[in-house]
């Protein structure tokens, strides 16, 4: 085993003029590149969309509500509207942008919400709708847009996938069936189109500072009243509030440079582990016992 510390070597800083120069050079010498990135009307979409757009890429901002996107276009982020539990959106969407552009480099699967409940309290239709939304919205656009890649012999599709697609947390069944799931997807996604010079990058937040632990705390809290989990569920959804509340989670800009390093890399790494407590969970979750792992996650909250 190697002790680097004990060298005691004293590297001389350099000035931040030439970081200064060195970056913009960077910046300046980067492939620009057309892409389409869903969910960009708020938190990690929304923040994504700025960052790869003060670089100098073609950045197609879709959401359904086109509107919160406005702010965007200052960056140069040309917003459409978009549901990607639509075909007929999707199709308009895709086609828009290649009859504007001739092609789409690169796609950012970042749509999608949490819904978390008891499995027994959670309707089918809402499972369903996770499902539609967090999988097969992302399947429908894939296929739409994988055709125009595999012409161009080059394209890069990044999935915003989660740690709760490598673990399991409390009340949390479907919304993490849909994120192994989308880790599955994107693991036989990448074998497949890797002959066609496509790259695939799936992107695991940890614990990321946006409204989706609001919006999951609500889900499980509503769909516990009045039944047989209810004590528990609100008390966990009263931790999760907390959590969200607190300044330990990740800003997304996290997120968005690591989505960031996947979209300008060459060969952009098969997973990005990031955010708060990401890779420290999914460590313990390999190594420890299971009902050990569920103990923790039951008293997390």
């Amino acid at each position: 085993m190697l002790y680097f510390r004990q060298l005691n070597i004293k590297k001389k800083p350099i000035p931040l003029q030439r970081q200064q120069k060195k970056k913009q050079l960077k910046t300046k010498n980067m492939e620009k590149k057309v892409i389409l990135l869903t969910g960009a009307s708020s938190g990690i979409g929304y923040q994504t969309a700025e960052f790869l757009a003060k670089q100098g890429h073609i950045i197609y901002g879709a959401a359904r509500r086109v509107e919160k996107m406005e702010p965007l276009k200052e960056y140069g982020v040309k917003p459409i509207q978009l549901d990607v539990t639509v075909q007929e959106s999707i199709d308009k969407a895709v086609e828009s942008i290649i009859e504007a552009e001739g092609r789409i480099d690169v796609l950012v699967n970042n749509a999608g919400y949490g819904s978390y409940g008891a499995i027994e309290d959670v309707t089918i239709e809402e499972a369903r709708k996770q499902f539609d939304v967090n999988i097969f919205g992302v399947a429908m656009l894939t296929k739409k847009v994988l055709p125009y890649m595999r012409n161009q012999h080059s394209g890069t599709i990044i999935n915003i996938a989660s740690i709760g697609g490598r673990l399991t947390t409390y009340f949390g069944a479907w919304y993490h069936a849909t994120k192994y799931a989308l880790e599955a997807f994107s693991d036989a996604l990448r074998m497949e189109t890797k002959g066609f010079g496509i790259k695939v990058s799936i992107i695991e937040p940890g614990g990321i500072k946006t409204p989706w632990g609001f919006i999951a705390a609500d889900h499980l809290a509503e769909s516990a009243k009045g039944g047989a989990y209810e004590a528990q569920a609100t008390a966990t959804a009263n931790g999760m509030r907390k959590q969200y509340e607190g300044n330990m989670m990740s800003n997304p800009i996290v997120i968005a440079k690591a989505i960031s390093r996947a979209v300008n890399s060459r060969c952009p790494k098969t997973r990005y582990t990031v955010g708060f407590m990401a890779k420290p969970l999914v460590w313990l979750h390999s190594w420890l016992p299971a009902r050990w792992f569920d103990a923790i996650m039951m008293r997390a909250s």
